[in-house]
């Protein structure tokens, strides 16, 4: 009799656990990390370099499936690497060629991921799908971080301007003014067709000025790239 019933005892206690453990949560498992988008910029939008350096991305670019933009002034070093923000966290390439007329070819971190070939319009954007020569009388736009968009005609083409960093010829004059702020690169378009890159310019925007850009067929051609 004592053996019938310790093993009644054991068989109540198992009886009991049983459902708990058969109702137990399961472990849990971390949800596996979504990767990050790989970083892009647009035409118009403020780039950054280390000490200090500040340009305009102008236009994005492709040559066979693989992604670049283009920048002008003092981001024309080639193996400067290049920012989205002043404080040098979000990297958006690195430049892997300058031309004689300072502009800078960056191709971008993971550079076959596709960028938007478009420009800032502040707000809004405003898509380029070809490029063309800039002819006098055509009224163009101007893309830029510190003035937004700002439109007016060309007035001039194929001249030479002397900056203080030196003589630059080929140049396209416009009436769009320019503010001390509005650093080199800019994209110059024409509705959905680009036709330059922001120099520099004369005067401001509240007593009227004079801008110039390096039109930019030529520098799609030395570059063996596109606009899309």
């Amino acid at each position: 009799m004592r053996r019938i019933f310790t093993m009644a005892l054991v068989s109540a206690v198992l009886a009991v656990f049983a459902p708990a453990a058969a109702h137990a949560a399961p472990a849990a498992h971390a949800a596996p990390a979504t990767p990050a988008a790989a970083p892009s910029g647009e035409g118009g939008q403020a780039v950054y370099g280390a000490n200090g350096v500040r340009c305009t991305l102008g236009f994005n670019v492709r040559r066979n499936g693989t992604y670049y933009f283009l920048t002008a002034g003092g981001c024309a070093q080639v193996g400067l690497t290049l920012y989205a923000d002043p404080a040098l966290t979000t990297e958006l390439g690195t430049v892997v060629a300058v031309s004689d007329i300072a502009v800078a070819l960056v191709r971008y971190v993971e550079p076959q991921v596709e960028r938007p070939g478009s420009v800032r319009l502040y707000p809004g954007s405003q898509d380029i799908t070809s490029a063309g020569s800039p002819v006098v009388g055509q009224s163009v736009c101007r893309s830029g971080p510190t003035t937004g968009v700002r439109c007016g005609t060309v007035t001039a083409i194929n001249i030479t301007v002397r900056f203080p960093e030196g003589t630059i010829t080929g140049l396209a004059r416009t009436t769009i003014c320019t503010e001390p702020g509005d650093a080199p690169g800019a994209p110059y378009f024409s509705g959905t067709t680009a036709v330059g890159l922001g120099i520099g310019g004369i005067g401001d925007c509240a007593s009227g000025g004079t801008s110039f850009f390096q039109p930019i067929s030529p520098i799609l051609s030395a570059y063996g790239v596109s606009v899309y």
